[in-house]
């Protein structure tokens, strides 16, 4: 069987069942091959908190690009120290970054589309190819009304570029609903939330968004039509 047509199955058979129903059949069949990257966002720390509630044998990962806000770093303490379980960093290589920033200066990434791709190549897909070797199962905190491009994800799909299935737990839910989740189960959340950043990513590179605007536009701001992907969650 594809990688598609596996899909294509858990879609058909586990379309109706519940996140812990998904999540339980997925950690059966993939047995210690399910990994789940968080970025501390609303999304991720809903479900960081359903695995740690039900302690759920998936592995649970961040991606450190070293240009984080504080912020980011204070809900992750925050986070360990509620549910004290482990939650591993990965981090860039360290010759790749010292060679971009010696040849091309800290701030490259505003110079154009290219240098900014290249930056977040090394600071995100390095690591996360990293994180995702030897497991079967990614799962994500994407939502299909984050942006125009990911309107028309699935909960399951084929991860061409990684060999891997990817899982949309909260593909169907809204920001409204995801707020409320944390609210109402005291989750940890990063306060940046209360001052319009709705998508938090490096520190240089995100910024609050005003009444109105795209879910996206503050992320790569300077950035008119760049799809607004880092290359972690691009459609292949």
């Amino acid at each position: 069987m594809t990688g598609q047509q596996l899909t294509e199955n858990y879609n058909a058979q586990l379309s109706e069942k519940s996140i812990i129903e998904q999540l339980n059949y997925l950690i059966e069949n993939h047995q210690g091959k399910v990994v789940f990257t968080t970025s501390f966002g609303y999304e991720d720390q809903v479900i960081s908190d359903l695995i740690f509630k039900n302690n759920l044998d998936v592995k649970v990962v961040t991606l450190d690009t070293g240009r984080l806000f504080p912020e980011t770093y204070k809900v992750f303490g925050s986070t360990l120290e509620k549910y004290k379980k482990p939650i591993k960093a990965y981090f860039p290589p360290t010759e790749k970054v010292e060679e971009l920033l010696n040849k091309k200066g800290p701030f490259s990434f505003y110079e154009s589309l290219e240098n900014r791709k290249e930056c977040c190549f090394i600071r995100k897909v390095i690591p996360l190819k990293r994180a995702l070797q030897g497991n079967e199962v990614w799962i994500t905190g994407l939502r299909a009304s984050q942006s125009n491009n990911r309107s028309g994800m699935k909960h399951f799909e084929w991860d061409t570029g990684n060999e891997i299935v990817k899982f949309n737990p909260l593909m169907e839910w809204g920001l409204k609903q995801t707020k409320a989740y944390v609210s109402e189960n005291n989750v940890p959340y990063n306060i940046l939330h209360d001052q319009g950043f709705v998508s938090i990513g490096c520190q240089p590179c995100t910024r609050a968004i005003q009444a109105g605007e795209d879910f996206r536009a503050g992320r790569w701001w300077w950035e008119q039509s760049s799809g607004k992907e880092c290359g972690l969650h691009e459609l292949k």
